[in-house]
């Protein structure tokens, strides 16, 4: 039987853990903090918890549009307790399913002795583990830029920032990614007066242009202000307020707020690990793998943060179930084609394959198709029709090269663009494929017939 450690217990970790097990392999599984690693624990889960007590409270003041009256109340107690049970939930159902496939779970941190060594510090001491295969998930951890006065007790990184007490009264987010942005969403819609500051010319640098465009607009509809091409100078503390000193192209500003939260990214997870003494090579902390998941190193795999600047859940989760199969004798590879970005805010956005900005730099020609969801009727009737729906594809057979949206459900919607990328699909497939009403996700099927200039419930131009 072939021995295999797992080094973390994240959603990359413990899906490998539990799809080793599967396919006969022994199975430890080393985890320093928590099962579930940051996506359940300090990450997704209960960051989306927060978005939804945060939408729930900003539908029941706009209900009177929809002929429902409501005095809402915010008792942030109990949306941080509802948060906490929900992450316990879950890491509770992880801890079953790992002893259900009979893996065995060591707590404690991993450091590398040799290449297939490790020595294992847990509370009781420390002790050597072997393995014949082992696999790296060690994620990533927040980075605090070298700002001065940022280790100013006003200062937070997004972990802190999901656990705070009380909405403050005012809060300047600096960094305007994914994390940035949810945390914008949610503490707005808490009463919080936000800023955020963005060093680039937008918020989402990653999502296509066009729905950043109309994410941010809709960000600042909803009363959170917006700094781009700005950079923060420094942080002094002023007694009550934080002052965030901001370039901002050129102009010298001064932004004020209560908490400063710092959302400016994420590093891979791996100092301390021992790389070194296994000669796994590595750049700037990354782990370097192929798209089986090996390293430089027979029998060592590494997924997930600790090895991409792609840092989701689900691309680890994935990698988790390649590295097991490949680990284990079974052919499987990574492909990133069909790797969905989620972003919850109000409305939420979602995009999948390639951008007009990636087809322009790669010169694929390329046509668009883009359908309002003003002229959607349920979209309309959910958030007043905010939003669109774009595809890309390809210019001479029409494949589906890219899905962006932003609209009511549109991290589930975006699946069918993945689904169509993975199969090959044309615009044709979509718009041949009936599409329930009313839906929003018959404006995909809208956005297909944009394509090809023929949208039903729009005017083509």
């Amino acid at each position: 039987m072939t021995s295999m450690i797992v080094i973390g217990g994240g959603p990359g970790g413990y899906v490998a853990a539990i799809r080793a097990a599967q396919l006969g392999a022994k199975v430890a599984l080393v985890e320093k903090e928590h099962l579930g690693g940051t996506c359940l624990n300090i990450g997704c889960i209960p960051m989306k918890a927060l978005l939804h007590s945060a939408e729930l409270l900003a539908e029941a003041k706009y209900g009177a549009l929809a002929g429902v009256i409501a005095v809402p109340q915010l008792d942030f107690a109990q949306v941080q307790k509802n948060k906490s049970q929900i992450t316990a939930k879950l890491v509770r159902g992880v801890t079953q399913l790992l002893k259900a496939a009979d893996v065995e779970v060591i707590s404690g941190a991993a450091c590398f002795t040799g290449p297939k060594t490790l020595e294992v510090t847990e509370a009781s001491g420390k002790r050597s583990l072997s393995a014949d295969k082992i696999i790296i998930a060690t994620g990533s951890l927040p980075i605090m830029p070298s700002v001065p006065g940022l280790d100013s007790p006003k200062c937070i990184d997004s972990t802190q920032g999901l656990n705070l007490s009380r909405p403050p009264a005012s809060m300047v987010i600096i960094g305007g990614g994914v994390i940035g942005i949810e945390m914008a969403t949610a503490y707005s819609s808490f009463g919080t007066d936000v800023t955020v500051i963005e060093m680039l010319p937008e918020v989402l640098p990653m999502i296509d242009k066009e729905i950043a465009r109309a994410a941010r607009k809709q960000l600042e509809k909803n009363g959170i202000k917006i700094l781009t091409a700005a950079k923060v100078m420094a942080v002094t503390d002023g007694g009550f307020l934080a002052r965030v000193q901001v370039d901002v192209d050129g102009r010298k500003t001064l932004v004020e707020g209560e908490q400063v939260l710092v959302c400016t990214g994420r590093r891979p997870n791996t100092v301390g690990l021992g790389l070194e003494a296994a000669g796994i090579l590595q750049e700037r902390g990354f782990i370097i793998a192929n798209s089986r998941m090996e390293t430089n190193v027979p029998g060592i795999y590494a997924i997930g943060d600790c090895t991409s600047r792609t840092m989701l859940a689900h691309v680890a989760s994935v990698q988790g179930e390649i590295a097991a199969e490949n680990a284990l004798g079974h052919e499987a590879f990574y492909d990133e084609s069909t790797n969905p970005s989620c972003v919850y805010t109000a409305p939420e956005i979602a995009t999948v394959g390639l951008t007009e900005e990636a087809c322009q730099a790669k010169n694929i020609p390329y046509a668009t198709g883009i359908f309002p969801l003003a002229a959607n009727g349920k979209s309309l009737i959910m958030n007043g029709g905010v939003g669109l729906i774009k595809i890309v594809a390809a210019a001479g057979d029409h494949k589906v090269l890219g899905m962006h949206m932003a609209g009511p459900r549109a991290t589930d919607l975006i699946m069918e663009g993945a689904l169509a990328i993975r199969m090959g699909a044309t615009v044709n497939d979509l718009i041949s494929t009936i599409h329930g009403h009313p839906t929003v996700g018959e404006a995909v099927r809208e956005a297909a017939l944009a394509v090809e200039k023929r949208a039903i419930h729009m005017v083509n131009r």
